[in-house]
């Protein structure tokens, strides 16, 4: 997820026009995406990502762009929503809670990653001790507040260091942190 160097997804408008990918930044999303095996979503990341799953059939889009699209719409994704009553493409609505479905999807066979989307699905899950580890792309922007990054937990949580690069030109840093059990 893209995260200013103040902690948050977006600014305090809502706004996170400052995280829109370059070409390698793009890229690094792309292998991120290859890498899941299935991605939890909360409602409002979904219909922002709804997008994708049509978006490689423009053929005014470039390679890079129809090659996420491609992986994206095959990507099995779980949408917790109370609004929702269908969902579209290669996803299905959430049957039980986020620590229902994660132990679920960890017993299912199959490769890849679980991933979460979303700011308070992401919270819920670091507060349910879901997260094994932190995949961020830090750009170099301070928006002064809005949606955190990180949960408000009245909790530590001890953290290892297992990546870290610059993206490309841009400025951004592509950290990964691992949680310490």
């Amino acid at each position: 997820m893209g995260v200013s160097l103040d902690g948050y997804i977006a600014g305090p408008d809502g706004g996170f026009n400052w995280s829109a990918p370059d070409r390698d930044v793009f890229a690094l999303a792309t292998d991120e995406v290859r890498r899941t095996g299935a991605y939890l979503l909360g409602r409002r990341l979904y219909e922002t990502m709804l997008y994708w799953e049509t978006a490689d059939q423009h053929p005014e889009h470039d390679h890079p762009t129809r090659e996420f699209a491609e992986i994206w719409r095959a990507l099995p994704k779980v949408v917790f929503s109370t609004t929702l009553s269908e969902v579209e493409g290669n996803t299905r609505l959430a049957s039980g809670g986020l620590a229902q479905e994660v132990e679920r999807l960890r017993a299912e066979p199959g490769e890849g990653d679980i991933a979460v989307g979303g700011a308070a699905l992401a919270a819920e899950a670091a507060a349910l001790g879901l997260v094994d580890e932190y995949r961020l792309r830090v750009y170099p922007v301070l928006v002064g507040g809005g949606t955190p990054f990180f949960p408000r937990a009245e909790r530590r949580v001890d953290l290892d260091l297992v990546e870290s690069r610059p993206v490309g030109s841009s400025g951004v840093a592509y950290l990964r942190y691992r949680v310490t059990r």
